[in-house]
């Protein structure tokens, strides 16, 4: 193991037609992991996301299972073409991708996973509703506004970057006071179905709670964090379990997670999986975390490595060559 060493998944955000094909296109190892989430979802998964004529992988049933098939690809991928030399002390994800996180760490079989973040997506696009907008805002100014227009936080992404979440309505208000309020901070309305992380998800995490009992847990020797709680999963189930039920309607507290990586001296993180950019083609993409990463841990010793298509991988494999 290496305890410097951290391995990361994003969220939701880091979608995109024809998200992962470079890789399904070269190696056989992606295409089994992408037949395996077929079989498990029961529907084509390489067609939707490399074909999707209608915008599918935007949809959150869709784009859960989607963004962590793509994840574990690139995760298994990397691993087995470095011949296993990274063991990571840690691993973390941003909301959607601590269950990719709790994939990588052992505790969560991928088929389970799957399953599972099948039932979240298709819970918070049925029961959930309202909207999201990312401030360029502390957490007490987001607060003060939130409460002003009935909205919740829904992310403690950077100590100047708070998500928020309502209904349109509310959201439209609250950044016409916050123009009047904080004028030379700026806002962005953000493209899901639902105020994901707040109250507005509470009827979602009850129903979901019922597949989480089902769900098998296993014991592992890699730290996984909790977005909920911000520090280490513990190794009991049921609280694993927990945590992941108030997660659904609670803010993911995901600075703490970057503080807490670096409480625990890591000091290379791998990013697997998803994309961000106006470019259309994987090659195109960048990393949906990096940013952030590099925010939090700026003066410190930092090596980031990103593995999110064909590129990246190879790169990040020459890395870790003899």
């Amino acid at each position: 193991m290496d305890k410097d060493t951290a391995f990361l998944f994003p969220g939701q955000g880091s979608q995109y037609p024809g998200m992962g094909l470079d890789l399904f296109e070269t190696y056989p190892e992606v295409r089994k992991t992408y037949s395996e989430a077929s079989e498990a979802l029961g529907y084509d998964l390489p067609k939707l996301c490399f074909e999707d004529q209608d915008g599918s992988i935007h949809r959150t049933r869709f784009t859960q299972p989607a963004l962590l098939t793509h994840s574990i690809a690139c995760y298994r991928l990397f691993c087995g073409l470095s011949d296993g030399r990274i063991q990571p002390a840690v691993a973390t994800g941003h909301s959607l991708g601590e269950y990719s996180a709790l994939v990588c760490a052992g505790i969560l079989g991928y088929v389970e996973a799957l399953k599972l973040v099948k039932s979240r997506g298709e819970l918070m696009g049925e029961y959930g509703e309202g909207e999201m907008e990312a401030l360029m805002l502390d957490l007490e100014s987001a607060q003060s506004l939130a409460n002003r227009h009935a909205c919740g936080i829904a992310a403690c992404n950077l100590p100047e970057q708070t998500v928020v979440g309502g209904r349109e309505e509310d959201l439209d208000e609250l950044v016409k006071d916050m123009a009047e309020r904080f004028p030379k901070r700026r806002s962005a309305r953000l493209k899901t179905e639902g105020a994901f992380h707040t109250f507005y998800m509470v009827e979602a995490g009850k129903r979901f709670r019922k597949e989480l009992a089902q769900t098998a847990l296993m014991a592992s020797d890699v730290k996984v964090l909790s977005n909920y709680s911000g520090g280490v999963h513990d190794s009991d189930a049921e609280s694993i379990r927990a945590k992941l039920f108030f997660q659904l309607f609670n803010p993911v507290l995901w600075y703490r997670n970057l503080l807490t990586l670096q409480e625990l001296e890591i000091t290379r993180i791998i990013e697997f999986g998803g994309g961000i950019g106006k470019g259309e083609t994987p090659a195109e993409k960048r990393p949906n975390l990096e940013a952030m990463i590099k925010k939090a841990y700026r003066g410190q010793n930092l090596t980031y490595i990103p593995v999110i298509n064909r590129q990246t991988l190879e790169e990040a494999v020459e890395n870790f060559q003899d």
